[in-house]
């Protein structure tokens, strides 16, 4: 019902001049595996020619040090234990620990009731049927995967299933999902190319560089030769990033050459940090995905909108994945829906304001076996304050991230500080209690 008011309310604003919007959203890249940001045995011209083009964001974070709720999060606008996601969903119930809310308006709702064309190309992983796919969730087009991990890169399965879909159609296509995922962008681009009146919203969603790292052969040896004394482990991660990159560069140069990149705001970033056990960095940041640490929730960021970001710039503000509903909405003039917790961070982009660097920050992170036990674990940030656990047996500890980041030294002689955060963090806690997350039985 929330859904269906927000649909028709929206159906009734006006409409007005609007730029395109791709918003590409990658698989696990660390922060620092990008040659951008510091990595010096690979190459990613084309990832690097957006930062460099537009607004790069130094502390953007993701909702989430794992997939779906930070996708859920930024479908919806929200936390992602407040639509149901505080965790991954997965096949199988006694793994599956998010059912998403399909009640909620998702920003292709927002953006399609506005007149734009919705798409997205890759991987969803917020449901396997039902009402929690993308073309019931106000997405006009999905050409993609609706799993979580792919077995296999060129099998396109999942415990022996097969997710790939054409709308709601099953097919089986035959490739590297990497360039299947940037070849039917390019189709979906040239599609839209003959249609200039009605703008479109692209979501293109690449599973790369998630495990199995399994990079075409070919690049593996091309990284092999390039980089003396590499292990096989790191340069398979290499080559299936610079593979993602190079695909990355065909959609923006398909986006040249059919003029559509002057009207188009482009934002890159990931669903989380990099998976360290399989060769991921994340920079200057301690860990790596699942953590709450700094490496597995930090993300490289941009935004580039020509006429309107300036090249070069570097933000130190805040953002998050919840974010960028309510940012793309204020930047296209479109009507965002009621009751978000994401804010905002257009002025941040454009420099003519700041969001709040006091803002209040939370993560969240359901997982099963012995590791978690089904519990949640948190963090929440303040300014420079961080409280948090990697972990639900765990206490929570707090760090200074101004005189700390690297996340050492426990801070221990500020109570106020601790108890405050902590304090925050169950008001967000038992709101999220009412929202359920398990699926029906199988």
């Amino acid at each position: 019902m929330i859904r269906t008011i927000f649909l028709l309310l929206a159906l009734a604003g006006s409409a007005i001049a609007k730029p395109n919007i791709l918003f590409i959203m990658v698989d696990d890249l660390g922060f620092g595996d990008l040659s951008s940001h510091g990595a010096q045995d690979m190459s990613t011209p084309h990832i690097d020619g957006l930062m460099a083009a537009g607004v790069r964001f130094d502390n953007a974070y993701s909702n989430c040090p794992v997939c779906s709720p930070t996708r859920a999060s930024f479908l919806t606008g929200r936390y992602p234990d407040m639509v149901g996601v505080p965790g991954v969903i997965r096949t199988y119930r006694r793994d599956n620990w998010g059912n998403l809310d399909t009640e909620v308006p998702t920003i292709a709702d927002t953006f399609g009731s506005a007149g734009y064309h919705t798409a997205l190309i890759g991987k969803w992983h917020l449901g396997l049927g039902g009402d929690a796919v993308p073309t019931r969730s106000g997405f006009d087009f999905f050409h993609g995967w609706l799993g979580d991990m792919m077995d296999d890169y060129y099998k396109h399965k999942r415990h022996g299933v097969p997710y790939m879909r054409k709308g709601d159609e099953l097919i089986k296509p035959e490739g590297h999902a990497t360039d299947l995922f940037t070849d039917w962008s390019i189709d979906y681009l040239k599609s839209r190319a003959a249609k200039r009146d009605e703008p479109f919203f692209l979501f293109l969603s690449y599973n790369a560089p998630h495990t199995p790292i399994q990079p075409p052969a070919d690049w593996f040896q091309k990284v092999k030769q390039r980089e003396g004394g590499i292990t096989d482990q790191r340069a398979r991660l290499v080559a299936l990033i610079e593979h993602m990159d190079d695909g990355i560069g065909k959609v923006i140069a398909t986006l040249k050459e059919l003029s559509l990149d002057e009207n188009t705001l482009i934002v890159f970033t990931s669903d989380n940090g990099g998976q360290v056990n399989v060769g991921g960095t994340n920079g200057a940041n301690r860990g790596g995905k699942q953590e709450m640490w700094e490496g597995g929730i930090r993300v490289p960021t941009c935004v580039v909108w020509p006429g309107k970001t300036e090249a070069g710039r570097r933000l130190d503000s805040v953002c998050m994945t919840m974010d960028w509903l309510p940012t793309l909405a204020d930047a296209a003039g479109v009507e965002a829906p009621p009751g978000l917790d994401g804010l905002s961070v257009l002025p941040d982009i454009l420099g003519t304001g700041e969001v709040d660097p006091e803002r209040i920050l939370i993560w969240v992170r359901r997982e099963g076996n012995r590791k978690y036990g089904g519990r949640a674990y948190y963090a929440i940030r303040r300014g420079k304050w961080k409280l948090l656990q990697n972990t639900p047996y765990e206490p929570m500890r707090l760090f200074d991230l101004a005189a700390d980041p690297m996340e050492e030294t426990p801070v221990t002689d500020q109570p106020k500080i601790f108890n405050g955060l902590g304090d925050l963090l169950r008001e967000h806690i038992n709101a999220s209690g009412e929202i359920p997350w398990q699926r029906a039985g199988e």
